[in-house]
């Protein structure tokens, strides 16, 4: 008797969802250094360590992970993936050099590297937003644009809209 891989231990329908620790919009800025201060309130979370990468499905921000959570993250993507196809290596190159694990230093800062401010195009003066189980930078002016679009479309966004998803 085969069973459907979607009721096997360990698939994606039994996975619990992460809490949701980061919320919130922060205008901020980075130093002249690259350095950008993690809001007070959202550090603790980040005290063991980070892991800041391009994010893959808005390539105009830098995600700020937990290291666990990115782990997570990049395996739930390449879970459903076959191991030889070209797209495995591609979304496995993608996921490990444009990352790097990171601490926050005594001030509660983070060095952005300069290559992914660059591929993201971000400026000094951004937007830290919470995005559930990562922090997201974007360039602010980007993020204003993006956060009104958001906000005028995300009524039309669920189980049964035009844009495919289901119940």
């Amino acid at each position: 008797m085969g069973s459907s891989r979607l009721f096997q231990p360990g698939s994606t329908f039994f996975t619990q969802q992460t809490p949701m620790a980061f919320r919130g919009y922060y205008d901020n800025t980075f130093d002249a250094k690259n350095r950008l201060t993690i809001p007070a309130k959202l550090r603790k979370a980040l005290a063991d360590g980070v892991v800041v990468a391009l994010q893959r499905d808005a390539p105009e921000c830098v995600a700020i992970w937990c290291p666990d959570d990115y782990e997570g993250y990049v395996h739930g993507l390449l879970e459903g993936i076959d191991r030889l196809s070209p797209d495995y290596g591609n979304v496995e190159r993608f996921s490990n050099a444009w990352s790097q694990e990171l601490e926050l230093d005594a001030a509660g800062r983070v060095m952005v590297p300069s290559k992914m401010l660059a591929k993201a195009g971000l400026g000094k003066e951004v937007a830290v937003i919470g995005a559930g189980n990562r922090l997201e930078i974007w360039d602010r002016e980007v993020w204003g644009r993006m956060s009104d679009e958001i906000v005028s479309n995300v009524q039309q966004i669920g189980p049964g809209s035009s844009s495919g998803h289901t119940a």
